[in-house]
């Protein structure tokens, strides 16, 4: 099975994997945006009396581990995927460094689909849609990998000026706190692309929340407006396995 990748785009985030864990860093990003993905993450996971500790969680594209090993120290049994060796190989010696237990895989996630269908309690699948060639292909392999009553989650950029603005020109050109040439404006989803996919993969869209940012607190917060980055969730349909 070809990788949904661009090689290009593996490249770019394997040159960033040796300060992936640095939080002054070309991630500082990342470290200072986890802490609120975590929030919503663990707000999702704990509807209905469910705790995420009990989960089997899957992190998609999780890069150097900044997420999965902050769902790790919840007490979910997690496993990060990403196609990436050098980040891969930095996500495993953090982990092991910090003592938090994760299992890391180099596979493409539709071949993770294919591996073990219905096999988590929850997936997420944070800044990556917008990085690959087909993005809804993704989401039907996400789709594949939940069991029925599952959740994913996953955080992708909106497809408007404010969003190239903010993402590209203020972070990337003026800020420069992330490197030229992180996203590209084009690949950026609308939330109705985002919900057409799950619905084309038998996912029922639950929520919409934006993120915003203080760049003079350097602190993110949980918004009602999407216009820039955004978090989703989705069910999929089916009683608990």
């Amino acid at each position: 099975m070809d990788a949904n990748a661009d090689p290009a785009e593996l490249e770019k985030f394997a040159a960033l994997a040796q300060g992936w864990w640095d939080p002054q860093g070309s991630s500082r990003p990342l470290h200072e945006l986890n802490p609120l993905r975590l929030q919503y993450v663990q707000r999702i996971a704990g509807a209905g009396g469910r705790r995420l500790a009990a989960m089997h969680a899957l992190d998609v594209g999780c890069g150097g581990g900044i997420l999965s090993e902050a769902l790790a120290r919840t007490g979910a049994a997690v496993l990060g995927i990403d196609l990436a060796p050098a980040v891969l190989e930095v996500a495993r010696l953090h982990a092991l460094e910090a003592g938090v237990a994760v299992d890391y895989r180099g596979i493409a996630v539709e071949a993770l689909a294919l591996e073990q269908p219905q096999s988590f309690d929850l997936v997420t699948c944070m800044e990556m849609l917008e990085h690959v060639p087909d993005p809804a292909a993704i989401m039907q392999a996400l789709a594949a990998l939940v069991r029925p009553a599952g959740d994913i989650v996953v955080s992708t950029l909106h497809r408007t000026p404010q969003a190239f603005l903010v993402a590209i020109v203020g972070a990337e050109h003026i800020a420069r706190v992330l490197p030229r040439g992180t996203h590209e404006y084009l690949k950026f989803i609308r939330p109705s692309e985002l919900a057409r996919w799950g619905r084309e993969a038998g996912l029922e869209l639950r929520d919409l929340t934006g993120i915003s940012y203080n760049p003079l607190t350097r602190a993110f917060r949980l918004s009602t407006r999407t216009d820039v980055n955004y978090l989703a969730h989705f069910r999929r349909a089916g009683p608990p396995a």
